[in-house]
């Protein structure tokens, strides 16, 4: 008996530039039609933060920001314009350090360089903010796509990000709307039989991973990818992205941990 053959397809959407104020479901559905491509149920939309949040005019002037004092020093400190640290600052939920050219916060609950400001794909002298709420941003844009196309739809606001001590960038789901985010793969077992007791499948940060082979990130006009066949959980609601406190992490929760016994610096 043959093996069980499983896949997916990913189609890359090209849209015009997408400006403030834009109707992103509207260009959705143009630049679907301009394919020849019609969504069907379980498809997932994965849509780039930063068209999202230019279409929410979350896209700001730098030479409209007065930088603070704090903003002035750390900008300095980091090699951040600082007109920018200064949004950093109003954006983020806590800053920790950083290094030439990026300031290392907590934005909305998850670890983001610039607090997931994003100076690439913006008009001179603009920057991009995160959408404001990234999972009502999804729903809104999963109903309005459900509606028109009479289908089950997913919808994921994704960014790319670097791993820890790893080169390049990989992708994170910051809002998912239609299905299960992460997958709890607990009580499953092995090819040998063996319960996994710690696993969790991160369905929604490894479709926006797999997005950005075709998203790119520089200038290919392509910020949405429709994904076909993902083995994922289609729910009607939008469920928050799980996240975890530093200490329970497994990079944090070392770090601090070996900073308050005096093990971290220096050990071999």
């Amino acid at each position: 008996m043959s093996p069980e053959i499983t896949s997916i397809q990913m189609f890359g959407i090209t849209t015009p530039i997408i400006k403030a104020g834009d109707d992103i479901v509207q260009i959705l559905e143009a630049s679907l039609q301009a394919a020849g491509l019609v969504p069907v149920d379980g498809d997932i939309f994965v849509l780039a933060e930063s068209a999202v949040g230019t279409a929410e005019n979350r896209i700001v002037k730098l030479a409209s920001v007065k930088p603070g004092e704090k903003a002035r020093f750390l900008g300095e400190k980091y090699g951040i314009d600082p007109r920018e640290m200064e949004l950093v600052l109003q954006e983020c939920d806590e800053l920790f350090g950083g290094v030439p050219g990026a300031a290392l916060t907590i934005t909305k609950g998850i670890l983001s360089p610039n607090a997931g400001i994003d100076a690439s794909n913006a008009p001179e002298g603009h920057v991009v903010l995160l959408p404001k709420d990234p999972r009502k941003s999804s729903e809104s844009i999963r109903k309005g796509l459900e509606q028109h196309y009479s289908c089950r739809l997913g919808v994921i606001i994704g960014d790319s990000r670097t791993q820890p001590l790893r080169l390049g960038c990989t992708g994170i789901a910051l809002g998912v709307s239609g299905f299960v985010p992460v997958e709890d793969a607990r009580g499953t077992v092995d090819i040998y039989g063996k319960p996994l007791r710690l696993t969790y499948k991160a369905a929604a940060d490894n479709l926006v991973s797999a997005a950005e082979l075709l998203m790119g990130e520089a200038g290919e006009r392509v910020p949405c990818v429709l994904i076909r066949g993902a083995p994922v959980e289609m729910v009607d609601e939008s469920p928050e992205m799980p996240t975890i406190s530093m200490e329970g992490c497994m990079y944090f929760g070392n770090i601090i941990k070996g900073r308050k016994e005096g093990t971290y610096e220096g050990s071999r």
